[in-house]
């Protein structure tokens, strides 16, 4: 029976990973994990410690800081500091008592900001990033780099295979839905929802509305992961291409974020205007995530927009906002 330790069990990637894994193998597999409160992943010793304890075999290393614009803007510091502190961390104590396969969870940030569209995984540290998110876009490329360097030092004496997935935008269950610190699709459901509780005639939605997002719903997200940590080494080819160690994880299309706005306003039958403001900024002009490779390796995604929005509100009414 594999032991499994899911970083960030509680976090929205982390429990979609933990439900598929329970749902798929349930009886087969142990799942280990740790919240917050009796782990602080910043602490090298504790994890050394909770490592040396448990040894698992598998980990899906889902924990980070996350949030949108202005989450970013607004804590660049922490931001860098706490994703580098969590990976290196985890990453080194899983080499060192055995874990022999890992799975990194990265970002679609950690692209060039001008980045040729779709974004391939070889356009990584061809230009500059999105100054915005900066910060978290560095420490998710040191954590691709971190399963990358052991690999290529320990991979054959070792036995060790980490892997890193490049998601796009995700949503759904478990989504922060903090009224300043979220990203585009919790923000916009709860501002919608609002509105529309107190009869506000418009919402104003940050920049221009002409940026355009890729966004995949997390149920997605979580079966791509279990997949890209089960491919065999030939297939997945991580150690004899170490520029393509990491593998982007997307639906193939986007739409624009005034399209997302009408059509969160739909699900949420908000029936006022929608604004936008072009003081604030934008972020990055556009970012979809070429998943050719993950296509041609078995895996594609299954839920449309409209339909994981409406899965996904169907979860804020039950359990936040209440």
């Amino acid at each position: 029976m594999p032991k499994i330790f899911i970083a960030g069990h509680r976090g929205m990637v982390g429990s979609a990973i933990a439900r598929q894994l329970l749902a798929d193998d349930a009886g087969t597999t142990q799942l280990v994990t740790r919240d917050r409160h009796s782990l602080d992943l910043t602490n090298q010793a504790a994890v050394k410690a909770f490592f040396e304890e448990e040894r698992p075999d598998q980990v899906y290393l889902a924990a980070a800081k996350v949030g949108g614009i202005h989450a970013n803007n607004t804590y660049p510091a922490e931001f860098i500091y706490e994703n580098l502190m969590i990976e290196a961390n985890i990453i080194d104590a899983a080499f060192r008592s055995g874990t022999r396969k890992l799975l990194f969870l990265g970002s679609s940030c950690i692209y060039p900001r001008e980045a040729s569209q779709p974004m391939r995984e070889d356009a990584l540290m061809t230009g500059p990033l999105e100054s915005t998110n900066e910060p978290y876009a560095i420490a998710k490329i040191a954590g691709i780099k971190l399963c990358e360097s052991y690999n290529r030092q320990y991979g054959a004496s070792h036995g060790i295979d980490y892997r890193s997935a490049m998601p796009t935008n995700l949503y759904g269950p478990g989504d922060n839905y903090h009224p300043e610190n979220s990203h585009v699709i919790p923000a916009l459901i709860r501002r919608f929802h609002e509105a529309k509780q107190n009869d506000a005639p418009s919402v104003t939605i940050w920049g221009t509305g002409t940026p355009m997002r890729e966004f995949l719903y997390v149920d997605d997200m979580a079966a791509a992961c279990i997949h890209i940590m089960n491919l065999d080494k030939p297939r997945y080819d991580a150690h004899t291409q170490p520029m393509l160690s990491h593998i982007n994880v997307g639906c193939g299309s986007d739409v624009t974020i005034k399209e997302l706005a009408v059509t969160i306003a739909k699900v949420v039958v908000y029936g006022g205007e929608i604004l936008f403001d072009p003081s604030k900024p934008d972020g990055t002009p556009r970012k979809l995530m070429d998943s050719g490779r993950l296509n041609q390796l078995g895996w594609g995604a299954t839920i449309a927009l409209e339909s994981g929005l409406r899965l996904a509100y169907e979860d804020f009414l039950k359990n936040i906002y209440q």
